[in-house]
């Protein structure tokens, strides 16, 4: 499938959160992660949606859950990976996979493309980045940063 990419940021272990929190705030990475979902639709969990600080605007939600939960009107939601897939299918967009750590799980496999934060740090965590095959992938570094003394490489994977 040509339209479905992943977006996540994760630590040496694919540390990715804990409690429902983002474990490093770089505002380097935020800018990156708001450069490859605006204007594009993105896909989260329940609990990913519920964590968010704010609605993002210029982004169109799909939030999956398996509850019947009365969410704003101007999200979608779907019960099901199999509702979500057939709905891609229909439109010609790039959909977002902004996590959490399930929903990244069910989606894997779908993806054609990761933009992969690295960040070269460690952080106990109760979430994690599935384990992917990276012999699967070709990878580009699309930059190297540091801030607030902690590196970092944005990394594009797509499917070979």
């Amino acid at each position: 499938m040509k339209n479905i990419s992943i977006i996540a940021a994760i630590g040496k272990n694919y540390e990715l959160g804990k409690d429902n929190k983002l474990l490093w705030h770089l505002k380097g990475d935020m800018a990156f992660f708001k450069e490859h979902t605006m204007n594009k639709y993105i896909v989260m969990g329940r609990k990913t949606f519920e964590s968010l600080p704010k609605m993002l605007s210029n982004r169109k939600y799909i939030v999956l859950t398996r509850q019947n939960h009365e969410l704003n009107d101007d999200i979608i939601v779907m019960h099901s990976i199999e509702e979500l897939i057939k709905y891609i299918y229909e439109h010609d967009e790039e959909f977002m996979i902004i996590g959490g750590e399930n929903i990244y799980r069910q989606l894997l496999d779908y993806a054609d493309k990761i933009y992969l934060t690295k960040i070269d740090d460690e952080k106990n965590a109760d979430s994690f980045f599935p384990r992917f095959n990276e012999n699967e992938w070709n990878c580009s570094v699309l930059d190297n940063k540091e801030e607030n003394k902690i590196k970092y490489k944005h990394l594009l994977y797509e499917k070979k």
